[in-house]
């Protein structure tokens, strides 16, 4: 008997579009406080049936657990292709902002992530790890082109927005940390540039 493996075929794309689809779904009912929507109207919301949902999804919290890693991929996804399209402080700064409007999105979908069985200390370990690389990469490219001091930590820079957040999560903290972006970008320019 031979061992064959299994390849794990790509999805069809009208499923990668359902996926999405019931995905922007979730997150906009998220978004608007509706954090125990049932699965059944997120289905409905989304054109799918509630067997196309549980294909994707086998429950609730694989559904709040796919919003929240989207969120954290299209963060994740942008830092190379900032890179390869802009200068390093540039591309850093379009990240960073990207980083408040993921802050954002991550503090719409809490309550949401709370009450995942098993908790969140798996899922935003992964996180923590994915955020440290991007910005770790963007930082040592600002470093090695000659505009960053040498001495700058990548994470005090996500910690600075973090604590923005969490300070004043009030109306308007959003535009306070994209401002506040500039500053450490200018705070953390080396003295040639």
């Amino acid at each position: 008997m031979t061992d064959v493996k299994k390849s794990r075929r790509r999805p069809r794309s009208d499923g990668q579009r359902n996926r999405e689809q019931l995905l922007d779904v979730a997150k906009t009912a998220f978004t608007m406080g509706e954090v125990d929507i049932p699965l059944d109207e997120v289905a409905r919301r989304a054109g799918v049936g509630i067997g196309t949902l549980y294909r994707h999804f086998p429950n609730r919290d694989a559904l709040i657990e796919a919003v929240y890693r989207a969120e954290l991929d299209r963060l994740a996804e942008a830092a190379p292709v900032l890179a390869a399209q802009h200068p390093p402080v540039e591309a850093l700064r379009a990240w960073m902002r990207l980083f408040v409007d993921y802050i954002a999105a991550k503090q719409v979908i809490a309550p949401a992530l709370n009450g995942l069985v098993g908790g969140t200390g798996a899922l935003y370990a992964h996180s923590g790890d994915v955020l440290k690389a991007a910005v770790n990469s963007l930082v040592s490219a600002a470093i090695a082109a000659g505009e960053f001091r040498a001495d700058i930590e990548p994470l005090d820079l996500l910690r600075a927005l973090a604590g923005v957040s969490n300070f004043s999560a009030g109306p308007g903290w959003e535009s306070s940390a994209k401002r506040l972006v500039d500053i450490l970008i200018a705070g953390s320019r080396s003295l040639a540039s």
